[in-house]
């Protein structure tokens, strides 16, 4: 393919996009990790799924791992943000000299949904990606009383429980493979127990929305993210459903081949780094330049874990040093005042 920067006449760009406040602040904790922290740091698991992000931390000695069998032990341990078995967060516990447990607080009230329901004696059913870590750590809060499924016909496929039933989900999933499983349980399940407030994460449901605002307007429409990123493909795949002919998924603008159209949509899952965002917009170079189209405004704050908010109130100083011009505003309350971009890679 021959490539021609002066293809692309407009970029439209979603807002919201990129980063979540879950990212945010499983990025920002690691950071400060190996800030404040001698040795190596390990993480159980990516800490976010993006590849970028986790490279960027790799050059800055972090060591990935899937098994805390591996840490030596006395290291300090991060658990990523996309939540732990509670036997991996045990054995973390007693392996290490300083663990911080970075699980987004939206996957942890599904924690508690699945321990309380499984307690009062409900089957939950669980609509979650086969083999996702988040998943994968939800269900082994009470593996003996969730039954995953991911489609209608695996729905179907469940018995006909004697207990009371719980429908419970996954955070990242679209709401498009949410609503017909979640339809079919409750025909299934007439009297299923449903949480007050959705378990779907409110930044997935953000950036989805954004991208329908512009998905019609656009010849193509980029999503930047990872291919293990969960919200990532589902924004990939609401664009295809959305009637748009040309729909890349990109890790960065090296893996962009153009041209792709002339009005391109550009969005970021919620583990992707506004960096790149900005590269990939100067690769496609619009020649009219930039439509912003916002449908909210995202202010939530996710603090750090408890675990190491004793650590950085005693390490303000130490940090604004470390990362060097930063300002008065930006000292006070330095992790809620920084944005994890600036963190991760000054």
């Amino acid at each position: 393919m021959t490539t021609s920067l002066e293809s692309c006449e407009k970029v439209i760009l979603c807002s919201p996009r990129g980063f979540c406040a879950g990212v945010e602040m499983a990025i920002k904790a690691l950071s400060w990790m190996v800030r404040l922290l001698d040795g190596p740091v390990y993480c159980y698991h990516e800490i976010v799924h993006n590849k970028l992000v986790v490279e960027d931390f790799r050059n800055q000695g972090v060591i990935f791992i899937d098994d805390v069998t591996e840490v030596p032990e006395g290291s300090p341990i991060m658990l990523s943000a996309h939540g732990s078995a509670p036997e991996v967060v045990l054995a973390a516990e007693k392996r290490g000299s300083y663990v911080v447990d970075a699980v987004c607080p939206l996957v942890t009230k599904v924690h508690h949904e699945v321990k309380s329901k499984s307690a009062d004696g409900y089957r939950i059913v669980y609509v979650g990606h086969a083999g996702h870590e988040e998943a994968v750590g939800t269900m082994a809060v009470a593996p003996e009383s969730i039954h995953r499924v991911e489609s209608v016909a695996e729905v179907e496929e469940l018995e006909q429980f004697s207990e009371p039933v719980a429908l419970l989900a996954q955070t990242t999933l679209s709401h498009r493979d949410w609503e017909d499983v979640a339809d079919a349980a409750k025909e299934k399940f007439p009297n299923i127990f449903t949480p007050t407030k959705s378990d779907l994460c409110f930044a997935t449901t953000n950036r989805q929305a954004a991208l329908m605002e512009i998905a019609k307007r656009c010849d193509a429409v980029v999503v930047i993210g990872s291919a293990n990123s969960s919200n990532t493909n589902a924004l990939a795949k609401l664009a295809r459903e959305s009637g748009c002919e040309t729909v890349v998924r990109v890790n960065g603008p090296h893996e962009l081949d153009l041209p792709i159209g002339s009005v391109v949509g550009v969005t970021a899952g919620a583990s992707a780094p506004e960096r790149v965002v900005q590269a990939v917009i100067s690769k496609l170079d619009p020649k009219d330049g930039i439509e912003n189209v916002e449908v909210t405004v995202e202010d939530e704050y996710f603090p750090p874990p408890r675990s190491l908010r004793n650590l950085l109130s005693g390490a303000e100083s130490a940090i604004a040093a470390a990362l060097g011009g930063i300002n008065d505003a930006e000292r006070k309350g330095i992790d809620k005042n920084l944005h994890a971009s600036k963190v991760l890679t000054d």
